[in-house]
């Protein structure tokens, strides 16, 4: 018999196709533990804002935008999430509390509710988008995740030597926070 596999949802915070953010969040999924898998959504900036009048929990006479019934439906599923953002002037980027807010609807019931959730990433500052995770993390909890503050990696872009993310000083600990997620969610089954 097999040991079921942790599903992780890997949610990017960047819309930059070549951003360092994006970059760690493939390889978190490329470099996963044994028995863990992570799918990263990267289609974060193709969802409506959020709106009461989009959302057919508040107005049912409209049809959930298939961007948004599909992201509902991969983080539903999946059994933890891992968030990976940037800091954008000093807080969370807009498409990534966005899809925060779509997911956390139907309110008491959303898509992450119950979820073990860590938050990581990677900022130009000194501190490494602290305050972006801080912020992603707060905005989480309140949509329903279960945040595990003990999932936290921060990046300082601006440190990067000349090895880049394939350095051991950012994977050994990259993965290490996936693993610690992965523990959580065996934590919760």
């Amino acid at each position: 018999m097999s040991e079921r596999v942790v599903e992780l949802v890997a949610l990017v915070g960047s819309l930059r196709e070549a951003s360092i953010n994006r970059q760690l969040a493939q390889l978190a999924a490329d470099r996963a533990p044994a028995g863990v898998h992570v799918t990263v959504v990267d289609y974060l900036g193709d969802l409506p804002f959020y709106s009461e009048d989009l959302d057919p929990g508040s107005a049912p006479d409209v049809d959930l935008d298939a961007g948004v019934a599909r992201l509902r439906g991969v983080v539903g599923s999946a059994d933890g999430v891992l968030v990976v953002t940037p800091e954008y002037n000093g807080t969370i980027p807009a498409a990534l509390k966005n899809a925060i807010d779509w997911l956390s609807r139907p309110y008491g019931n959303g898509a992450l509710q119950g979820k073990p959730v860590g938050v990581i990433g990677a900022a130009l500052g000194r501190y490494a988008g602290t305050w972006s995770r801080e912020d992603t993390r707060k905005s989480v909890g309140i949509a329903g995740g279960r945040v595990i503050e003990e999932v936290d990696f921060g990046l300082q872009t601006s440190a990067l030597g000349e090895n880049g993310l394939a350095d051991a000083a950012i994977v050994e600990p990259l993965v290490a926070a996936v693993a610690r997620l992965a523990t959580e969610v065996a934590v919760s089954v």
